[in-house]
């Protein structure tokens, strides 16, 4: 970092190869960020007009805050104007180096109020990747009423020398059954020009922006987003990581002062938030001397295009997460539920299956949902204690659990540790304030009530019941179920239902993180019917996510390729469920959809024929060859990311020296999504590759009606599938 005089003021710049950092703090010590964009640009021309080699930007404050007793500056749902935000003034900064991150400190206060604002830049060096966050401390005598608090605010959304007139947005569409549907949409149509250059350049009260609502962060839509120039490449990708409440919005900001020869001129802004007053019911009470931080929020920033950014985000969630030898190991997961037993487990099922398990080589094994109900009962509202049923393993569950491991099987168990159904016998033996509530009323959602990890005992009884499962029965992997979403909280405290929404969300998270130095070999999977829980505040700390409950092989690709977006490959657990009395192309299409992810096998292989049970394990075999460069690889998308309804699906992952590349036909024909003229044949840029000799090696099914051959002229991969469904997966080797 470099302080640099500048007037009355100075400026503080850093930069490395991949990301440049600038904020101007003027006479009066208003501190603004004046530059954050891909690449170092000399001092001269990041002051330019907003042409080429140019980039005039809005320059905003460092932060947003909205207190009860002093809003914005004009009415608006802008998180960009705030009174207390423009207020703050530069106190201090400070730095720290670390082997992977530089970190710049800003320190700000509210002379009005006494409100401090500590602002944190990570960048994740080499990277392009920058994580922020805001820790507020009430430095005055009176208590200060927070309403929201962005975790980044920043300008420049159409990079150096860009215009609004060339960006588009992107974000994900995220539901039980159809996770990770990304769409775009050119700011321009968001965000029209209101000729604000005729109304003397004044702020817009406009804004595009996506809310998640209640204890699901993706029940709605992915907590990430994406701003992309189409005319320079230029690159914006966020991720919001809060387990909980969210928002982010991007908005117009006319240039002050105009650009150099020109005639108004705008900017668009970027900001991150974590749960706020309007959207979430959330508030923060600040009492002198008390504190509170926000999520925190990464972006990473690309001069060439999306899927380089997608790069550099995956590096980062590598970075960020918690170390555990399943991520370097990738074991094959067989879990008894989908399309398969479907929560009705018992030893004499379960026995046959485990077999057939351990022959197509899984070496995990998960009993799913019904361990602990009595035969024929109806348990969703009984759950909570969590014991093994006698009436289903009449040998006791510990006989199923030997048997796994006497196939040479790590085994596992499915839970769902935040609820306890309405009619269990946990609801009375707990305390009251251990749930959530609203107005001194217990809640209740779908026949369950849910606990508040805020309070001790709820802890203490999830504690008890984790001991006893991976201490006494010996299970090595827990899948986390979240079947409900309790809504906007609980006031339990006579906090806001936000903010106890909020701390539960930290306290559960902090309860994880304890079962993991408890027991270093457990490995946990997120998920929450399917992928209702998918970020990064859960996946830093989990190592695996559910990437969906889709029960339809054909629709599962639409979800598969596009998971790589919001997960790291080596934590994006989908679905493989191949049927007895399925043809060839069926089963190996089952199988395809999982492996360049996490393999997380089901269906009936106990009842297939030796042909059929050999189709699975040749694709396993498969991925056992492939999985360390899978834990290390980068993906990418031959045919852009995929919509719901496409009949050619591709996604490939890279690593030096070698490309997998996996396609998948659906239909024969091109219906409403086909994007390929030939029925049976498809073309699959390989840009990375072009001029390459590759050798183009097609590793699954090892026969069948696949056909591939690789162009290096064009960088192209041409798959042959005739027959649809099928799918096939292809290595790249450079020769």
């Amino acid at each position: 970092m470099v302080a640099v005089r500048s007037g009355a003021g100075f400026e503080l710049v850093w930069n490395d190869d991949r990301l440049a950092l600038r904020i101007e703090v003027d006479g009066d010590n208003v501190a603004r960020l004046a530059r954050l964009a891909p690449a170092p640009v000399p001092l001269a021309e990041d002051k330019g007009n907003g042409g080429p080699g140019g980039a005039v930007l809005a320059r905003m404050p460092l932060v947003d805050i909205v207190t009860t007793g002093t809003g914005r500056d004009r009415s608006s749902r802008r998180y960009a104007e705030s009174v207390t935000g423009r207020r703050l003034r530069y106190v201090a900064h400070e730095e720290h180096e670390e082997t992977a991150w530089h970190e710049l400190r800003v320190d700000l206060e509210d002379p009005s109020s006494g409100l401090q604002a500590s602002v944190s830049y990570r960048v994740l060096v080499g990277h392009g990747v920058l994580r922020s966050s805001v820790r507020l401390r009430n430095g005055g005598a009176s208590p200060i009423t927070i309403e929201s608090v962005t975790s980044l605010l920043a300008p420049g959304l159409a990079g150096p020398g860009g215009r609004l007139d060339d960006v588009d947005l992107w974000w994900a569409e995220n539901e039980w059954l159809g996770e990770d549907r990304w769409h775009s949409r050119p700011f321009r149509d968001a965000l029209p020009d209101l000729g604000l250059a005729a109304h003397g350049n004044t702020d817009p009260r406009g804004m595009f922006g996506l809310t998640s609502q209640g204890s699901w962060p993706s029940g709605a839509f992915v907590p990430m987003g994406a701003a992309v120039n189409r005319r320079t490449g230029h690159t914006w990708l966020w991720q919001v990581e809060h387990n909980g409440a969210w928002h982010w919005q991007v908005g117009e900001k006319p240039l002050r002062p105009a650009p150099r020869g020109g005639e108004g001129g705008s900017d668009g802004y970027l900001a991150l938030l974590g749960p706020t007053y309007s959207e979430h019911h959330w508030q923060a009470v600040l009492g002198p001397g008390e504190t509170f931080e926000t999520a925190p929020a990464a972006l990473a920033i690309s001069a060439v295009s999306l899927e380089a950014a997608t790069t550099a985000l995956t590096h980062y969630r590598r970075t960020i997460r918690r170390p555990h030898d399943d991520l370097k190991r990738l074991p094959v997961i067989f879990n008894d539920y989908m399309n398969t037993l479907m929560g009705d487990p018992t030893t004499e099922r379960l026995s046959p299956l485990i077999d057939a398990a351990a022959k197509a080589g899984a070496e995990y094994f998960v009993i799913d949902a019904g361990w602990y109900a009595g035969l024929g009962e109806a348990w969703w509202d009984t759950v909570g204690a969590w014991a093994p049923s006698e009436s289903r393993f009449p040998g006791g569950i510990e006989e199923v659990l030997n048997h796994i491991r006497g196939r040479g099987m790590v085994p596992g168990l499915w839970l769902e540790p935040e609820v306890v159904g309405v009619k269990s016998p946990v609801a009375e033996q707990l305390p009251h304030a251990a749930f959530f509530c609203r107005d001194s009323q217990r809640l209740v959602e779908n026949g369950r009530y849910q606990l508040d990890f805020t309070h001790p005992a709820a802890r203490e009884h999830l504690d008890r019941v984790v001991d006893s499962l991976v201490g006494d029965l010996g299970v090595g992997y827990l899948k986390m179920d979240y079947n409900i979403n309790i809504g906007p909280g609980t006031d339990s405290g006579g906090v806001s239902v936000g903010a106890g929404l909020l701390a539960h969300n930290r306290a559960f998270l902090e309860w994880v993180g304890g079962l993991l130095d408890r027991h270093k070999d457990l490995t946990i999977e997120s998920c929450a019917s399917g992928a209702m829980r998918k970020d990064y505040a859960t996946l830093s700390r989990f190592q695996l996510q559910s990437t969906s409950d889709q029960q339809d092989f054909l629709l599962y690709p639409a979800i598969s390729v596009a998971a790589p977006m919001s997960v790291a490959p080596e934590q994006s657990a989908t679905w493989a469920y191949p049927q007895p009395g399925w043809d060839e192309d069926a089963i190996c299409f089952a199988v395809c959809n999982a492996l360049l992810g996490r393999v997380h096998l089901s269906g009936h292989l106990d009842k297939m024929s030796a042909y059929e049970l050999q189709l699975v394990t040749d694709g396993i075999a498969v991925y056992k060859r492939i999985r360390d460069d899978l834990a290390r690889a980068m993906p990418f998308w031959p045919l852009g990311l995929p919509r719901w309804d496409d009949n050619w699906l591709s996604l490939g992952m890279q690593r030096p020296g070698v490309s997998y590349i996996a396609a998948w036909h659906r239909r024969t024909g091109n219906g409403p999504g086909g994007r390929v003229s030939d029925p049976s044949r498809v073309t699959l840029p390989v840009p990375h590759l072009k001029n390459d000799e590759a050798v183009a090696e097609l590793l699954y099914p090892s026969s069948g009606n696949a056909r591939v051959e690789w162009l290096p002229d064009t960088g192209e991969l041409v798959v042959t599938l005739e027959r649809a469904p099928s799918s096939c997966l292809v290595a790249l080797r450079r020769s």
